[in-house]
């Protein structure tokens, strides 16, 4: 079975109704993905839309996806007769609020109930899963933190949101709702069915750049923002893993349930790693800069008028995946990440004998791929089994493959 089929036969959600209402924000659009991914996982969705929702998206395409009517007036004399908004708010095992706008948390905060959406929240007898989206500033206000403390006391659950760049320019912060798969992995745990296969296993897993000092103000880096990593570290705790996660310097959130440690050189990495051997399995996502300035100096460096730059006395780094991959500790599962702007194959095979890892994966990072600090990759599973190359996806869904993959592997290891 391929894995695309073993991650389509999982349905984790088969026979669960989710009441899905989607409020009126730019991330509305990722909420029609979301009710794909339930979709996937055998739930029956059904969507409540706000009429700043339809601003967004389509109820037309809400629909089409959830292959059910989508409920949007409150005074809609065929929805009331055929449903009514007392069953629609108690027919489902969870209500959620995605986007889950300002507006939405003060309403239901407050006892305000003036629309289908609010008056659903109010009269619900379910658990309530809020992912909220909105700019920074709203987020920080007083009264959104007030109306997300009274949500809390109430029993109201919440996922996201996130830091990161907002839809309006020049922005960014804590806003960004929580991507599509870490909605479901929430509804999953609420619903007490989040499948657990690595419990009881610990994973070690590298992230980020390393920055090799020159002087104090100057350092050798790689053009890494450990989205990757930092995805396939949560992905793991997802499927219960006890996960500890070396970050290089990186300007993303430590991922939630998750032990993370903070390095900046590639020896410290090094050395972290060490420490937290043995573990199950290790995975190296970490773009480690191979070489380092021997020396670094005491005081910033200084121009001279006349002189040409200094010159750099550059040493080798340790090469972190091969000394885990021959140590006599060695996990039980090593996967390496080659990031390569040419012959991707030819020299991710290599690493793979060389390191004496279990597979490889291999992206392609030249500029125009835009792999690099971005949202999406394209990766090649190298092992001695041969070549397995996975579609594009975002970094999200990348590692929750690889999570998947990881799992089966360990599933005929002993813990």
């Amino acid at each position: 079975m391929t894995l695309d089929k073993e991650l389509a036969s999982g349905m984790t959600l088969s026979g669960k109704r989710i009441l899905l209402i989607i409020g009126g924000g730019i991330a509305a659009y990722k909420a029609l993905d979301l009710i794909r991914r339930l979709r996937e996982r055998g739930a029956a969705v059904r969507v409540v839309m706000t009429a700043a929702a339809q601003e967004f998206v389509t109820t037309l395409s809400a629909g089409a996806l959830s292959a059910d009517h989508v409920f949007t007036d409150l005074f809609d004399r065929n929805d009331e007769h055929d449903v009514g908004h007392i069953r629609l708010s108690r027919e489902a095992d969870l209500v959620v609020v995605a986007p889950a706008t300002a507006d939405l948390m003060a309403k239901l905060a407050n006892g305000h109930a003036n629309d289908l959406a609010s008056i659903v929240l109010i009269a619900t007898d379910k658990p309530v899963l809020m992912a909220p989206a909105m700019n920074p500033k709203m987020w920080s206000h007083p009264a959104t933190r007030r109306n997300r403390a009274t949500l809390q006391k109430d029993a109201v659950a919440f996922v996201g949101p996130a830091k990161g760049e907002m839809a309006e320019s020049n922005e960014a912060g804590e806003g960004r709702m929580a991507e599509p798969l870490e909605i479901v992995a929430a509804i999953e745990a609420l619903l007490d069915i989040s499948p657990k296969p690595l419990a009881g296993r610990k994973i070690i897993v590298t992230s980020g750049p390393t920055h090799e000092p020159i002087d104090p103000v100057r350092y050798i880096a790689n053009r890494s923002s450990g989205k990757q990593g930092h995805a396939i570290a949560a992905a793991l705790a997802r499927l219960g893993a006890d996960v500890h996660l070396v970050s290089g310097p990186v300007g993303i959130a430590d991922p939630a349930d998750v032990t993370t440690l903070h390095v900046e050189t590639a020896n410290e990495m090094r050395e972290a790693v060490e420490q937290l051997l043995p573990a199950d399995a290790a995975v190296f996502v970490a773009a480690v800069a191979d070489w380092r300035s021997e020396t670094s100096a005491g005081e910033k460096i200084k121009k001279v008028a006349g002189e040409g730059p200094p010159a750099l006395q550059m040493i080798e780094n340790p090469d972190i995946l091969a000394g885990v991959g021959h140590h006599r500790k060695r996990p039980s599962l090593v996967v390496g990440f080659a990031a390569e702007t040419q012959d991707l194959v030819r020299n991710a095979e290599a690493k793979l004998r060389k390191k004496s890892a279990d597979f490889i994966v291999a992206n392609d990072v030249s500029p125009e791929s835009g792999v690099m600090g971005g949202d999406r990759n394209r990766v090649r599973i190298v092992s001695k089994a041969g070549v397995e190359e996975w579609p594009e996806m975002s970094k999200d869904e990348v590692a929750t493959r690889l999570a998947a993959l990881m799992a089966e592997r360990l599933k005929t290891i002993t813990v």
